[in-house]
């Protein structure tokens, strides 16, 4: 079951396309990667499903029906330019925030307060926003989208402004909000938190959808069908004509790195097989498999 699905939008702001008959389903209790180059739409496509802009064509439905704004009250939106009032004292502007989600003053101070005790924050409440680091703000404004338990939690580049102690507290929090049944759209240009927190992943680039599916299925997509393998050995394993090629081979004192190519068709079983024939100690065999930084990069420059 689907919480979001954009069918077919499209944006325009007056000779400039945003968005060119982007369709993306996103999945009901997963972390969705929403990514793509500076420029590419994605904001746009934020702000369509958060009713903020509306498209000029195509649809987007939410639960399955139109999405209204009684819809948009479930959500809970991080964007990248940070938007918190600098003279307001934190606690007065938690609170303001909150209630504009629909929760009581008594639920919000309740809630709040809790998740400032949880993020060692306590002592803010009275500060003023301006007394606050960027990091500070940046964890105030994190609090306040996700106080009110929304069912979709939209964050644009959420790790901005952290070092990564703050970081990796930001990372934990999304992944017990997915177990608490939230659904996370991410926008980044991390690749490493893509591959650690994502399930499913949309790449839009020049406001057209480029792919769209499993983070595994694609980063095993673009794999290239190398393995690396690790054995202890008095000789260098050799290259087999129809069944492998060894790429490189680095030896020391015994122990081998060797990263070889299976050739097209081939079963790695098969591979292992004959490595193990060679009278050698295989320590590893696995598959390498393309980080999703190289095919962000591999993706964006063909469209280039």
């Amino acid at each position: 079951m689907d919480i979001i699905q954009c069918k077919d939008v499209s944006k325009s702001f007056g000779e400039k396309v945003a968005l060119d008959h982007v369709s993306v389903d996103i999945p009901k209790g997963m972390i969705f990667g929403l990514l793509g180059p500076n420029g590419a739409g994605k904001t746009t496509l934020i702000r369509i499903i958060n009713r903020i802009t509306i498209p000029s064509g195509g649809t987007v439905l939410f639960d399955g029906h139109p999405i209204t704004q009684q819809d948009v009250e479930k959500i809970g939106y991080l964007p990248e330019e940070r938007g918190l009032y600098r003279k307001m004292k934190v606690g007065d502007q938690a609170m303001y925030l909150a209630q504009l989600k629909g929760m009581s003053a008594r639920d919000a101070s309740q809630s709040l307060k809790e998740w400032f005790v949880k993020f060692g924050i306590q002592s803010w409440w009275n500060k003023k926003v301006e007394e606050l680091s960027k990091g500070m703000a940046q964890k105030v404004q994190f609090i306040t989208t996700v106080v009110h338990k929304p069912s979709l939690l939209i964050l644009d580049e959420p790790f901005s402004g952290f070092d990564p102690v703050n970081t990796q507290i930001i990372r934990d929090e999304i992944l017990k909000l997915k177990e608490s049944g939230s659904t996370v759209v991410l926008s980044t240009h991390n690749m490493e938190s893509v591959e650690e927190l994502c399930d499913n992943i949309a790449l839009i680039n020049k406001s057209r959808l480029v792919i769209t599916g499993g983070v595994n299925d694609i980063r095993h997509r673009y794999g290239n069908n190398n393995v690396e393998l690790i054995y202890t050995s008095s000789s260098s394993l050799e290259s087999v004509p129809g069944l492998f090629k060894v790429l490189s081979d680095n030896d020391d004192s015994g122990r081998h790195t060797a990263v070889l190519s299976i050739e097209k068709g081939v079963d790695t079983n098969d591979v292992l097989r004959h490595v193990i024939s060679q009278s050698l100690t295989v320590n590893s065999f696995k598959e390498l498999v393309p980080r999703m930084n190289d095919i962000f990069i591999k993706l964006v420059t063909e469209e280039e």
